[in-house]
């Protein structure tokens, strides 16, 4: 198989792109407690050392509470990788979201979160040279 495959996991398709500012994994369809596990693990295994993550959940048309702990994974995979991370929630993960009241770094959607992980690079390359100065 060529190319970036989608999966299908219990009514969610999962899929995963390398892109040059950050790995984007694209999760379409029902979040439930019939493939949050396989999910989960297929998230983690693109949380690459060195390039932010996103998880673009702009296509999930039904979730259940489960997808809090989906967040809390991908987070504390993300934390121990040392990347930056983001989510693109849909209207039905929003609706999960506010009635626990958790917060995770959210972007309106894949190009806003590109974009953001680029001025952070940007800011980290300007700061570089301030840091790396001798001084007499």
């Amino acid at each position: 198989m060529y190319g970036n495959p989608t999966f299908d996991c219990a009514g969610a398709q999962l899929h995963a792109v390398c892109r040059q500012l950050a790995t984007v994994v694209t999760v379409d369809g029902v979040i439930d407690d019939t493939n949050i596990e396989r999910i989960t693990a297929f998230a983690h295994r693109f949380v690459l050392a060195e390039k932010p993550f996103v998880l673009d959940l702009s296509g999930v048309t039904s979730c259940a509470g489960q997808i809090v702990s989906l967040m809390y994974d991908v987070d504390e995979c993300c934390f121990h990788a040392g990347v930056e991370w983001s989510v693109i929630a849909s209207d039905a993960v929003q609706r999960v979201l506010r009635g626990t009241g958790v917060s995770f770094p959210v972007a309106e959607s894949v190009p806003d979160a590109l974009h953001h992980f680029a001025d952070s690079i940007d800011q980290r390359r300007r700061l570089l040279p301030l840091l790396t100065k001798k001084t007499a």
